[in-house]
This record gives structure tokens, C-alpha cells and sequence, in this order.
């Protein structure tokens, strides 16, 4: 019997290095980000033109990723910067080649 595997993820977006920053959480990464780039969402992230992604991670159970969502909006911005630069050091839209 082959288990649905259900995957979530925690995403930081951005409008430049160093710029304003968003969390959020979502089932659907490609989705999601097309929809910020596209600004079909109001809110946020549309006033600010936040539509870089430029950290994500990946978790299998819902709760885990709403947890670390929640931790990582409550983390001082050093901490968050420092979480995209360890990964992402240039600041690369990481959604780029997804073709969407």
C-alpha cells in the first residue's frame, strides 16, 4: 500500500537583499509563489512587491511546518537574515527555474 505523502513548506520572501521580509507556510510552493509574483493576493506582500523567494524548507506533517511558521515570524530579523544567507548567500530567487 503505497501512503499519500503530503509535503508543506515554511517560505521567506523578499523584494531585494537586505529588503523587507515575509514568512509564510503553504502546501504548494509553485502555486503560492506564482501567486505573489502575479500579485493576486492582497495583503503584505502585494503592498511591497514581496514576490522573491529566497529561503524555503520542506516538512511532511502539517503541524511541524505551522509550528516552525510561527517560530520563525516571532525570530528577530538578524536570525532570519542569517537563516537566508547560510543558505542562499546572493540572495537568488530560488522559484527561477521553476518556469512559472
Amino acid at each position: 500500500m503505497i501512503k499519500n505523502v503530503h509535503q508543506y513548506y515554511v517560505y521567506i520572501l523578499s523584494n531585494k537583499p537586505n529588503g523587507t521580509l515575509y514568512v509564510g507556510m503553504t502546501n504548494d510552493i509553485q502555486r503560492r509563489v506564482l501567486e505573489h509574483k502575479q500579485g493576486s493576493i492582497d495583503g503584505f506582500t502585494k503592498k511591497y512587491g514581496l514576490n522573491v523567494l529566497v529561503y524555503f524548507e520542506t516538512h511532511h506533517n502539517v503541524n511541524d511546518a505551522i509550528s516552525r511558521e510561527k517560530q520563525l515570524k516571532k525570530w528577530k530579523r538578524l536570525w532570519k537574515i542569517e537563516l537566508i544567507e547560510k543558505e542562499n548567500p546572493k540572495w537568488l530567487d530560488l522559484a527561477t527555474d521553476w518556469n512559472i
